[in-house]
C-alpha cells in the first residue's frame, strides 16, 4: 500500500495519477488551493478504491506554508512513498513581455515554488532514504521558444534542479523522476490551436506516469515519441532556430 502526497492535486494529469493510485487501495494526502474541487476529487477516490483520503488546503506561490503542509502530511502518512508535484500555469507570453510583474509572477507558479518545495522534500526524503518524488516539467524547458519562452525558462529550470537533485538523492536510495509532457488535452491548453496527432489525453499521461515511478525512469517524455521530436529540435543549429516561428 502506498502512501502517496500530490501537490497541485486538483489539476487534470494530478486526478488522472490519483485515480489509478486509489484503484490500488493508496493513501492519499492532495494539497491544492480550491477546497471544492479537493472536496470533489477525494470522494471520487474514495469510492475508487483508495485506502485514505486526506486533503490540505495550501497556495504553493507562499513558501513559508511549505513547512507546515509536510508536517501535516508526515503526521497523517507517516512515510511518503511518492510525491508527485503537479501544479503549475500557463502564461500569456505576450503580458509577460509587457510586464515584470506578471512575468515574476509566472515563474513563481512554474519555476520558484517548485524548487522550494523539492528542497524542503529533498530534505526530508534524505532523512527517510527512500521513495520518490515525481515533478511534472514540460517539453517546453528543453529550449527556448519564442511563443512561450518564459514558461520554457521556468520549466528548464524546475529540470535542471531535479537533474542534480537526482544526483545527489541517488546515493541515499531515493529517486528523482522528471516528467515532460508535451501537449495534452487539459483546460489549461483548452482553445490553443494544436496539432491534433500530437495531444495526448491526461489519462495516457497518468499511466505512464505511474510505471515511471515504479520503473524508476530519471527523464519520462509523455507520449514517448516527444523523447524523438525534442531531440530533433535541440539538434537544429541556434542561426536557425532563432529564425523559426516555432
Amino acid at each position: 500500500m502506498k502512501n502517496v502526497l500530490i501537490i497541485g492535486a486538483t489539476s487534470t494529469i494530478a486526478i488522472a495519477c490519483a485515480r489509478l493510485w486509489a484503484e490500488q487501495g493508496a493513501n492519499l494526502f492532495l494539497v491544492g488551493r480550491n477546497q471544492e474541487k479537493l472536496q470533489q476529487a477525494a470522494a471520487d477516490l474514495e469510492v475508487r478504491g483508495a485506502q485514505s483520503v486526506t486533503t490540505y488546503i495550501m497556495d504553493a506561490t507562499i513558501f513559508s506554508a511549505h513547512g507546515h503542509m509536510l508536517e501535516t502530511c508526515l503526521a497523517k502518512l507517516s512515510q511518503i512513498d511518492v510525491a508527485l508535484i503537479a501544479h503549475g500555469t500557463l502564461p500569456d507570453q505576450k503580458m509577460c513581455e509587457q510586464s515584470v510583474e506578471v512575468a515574476l509572477e509566472e515563474f513563481t507558479n512554474n519555476g520558484s515554488s517548485v524548487i522550494a518545495l523539492l528542497t524542503a522534500l529533498a530534505n526530508h526524503f534524505e532523512l527517510q532514504r527512500c521513495g520518490t518524488i515525481a515533478v511534472i516539467s514540460s517539453v517546453a524547458g528543453d529550449r527556448g521558444r519564442q511563443s512561450n519562452y518564459l514558461y520554457g525558462t521556468a520549466k528548464a529550470a524546475v529540470s535542471t534542479f531535479c537533474e542534480g537533485l537526482r544526483a545527489r538523492l541517488f546515493k541515499v536510495g531515493v529517486h528523482v523522476m522528471t516528467i515532460k509532457p508535451g501537449f495534452v488535452d487539459t483546460p489549461m491548453t483548452k482553445g490553443l490551436p494544436l496539432p491534433t496527432r500530437l495531444v495526448a489525453s491526461p489519462e495516457q499521461v497518468a499511466e505512464r506516469i505511474i510505471k515511471g515511478t515504479e520503473k524508476k525512469v530519471d527523464t519520462l517524455y509523455t507520449p514517448s515519441f516527444w523523447a524523438l521530436i525534442m531531440l530533433i529540435i535541440r539538434t537544429v543549429p541556434s542561426f536557425i532556430f532563432k529564425r523559426l516561428s516555432l
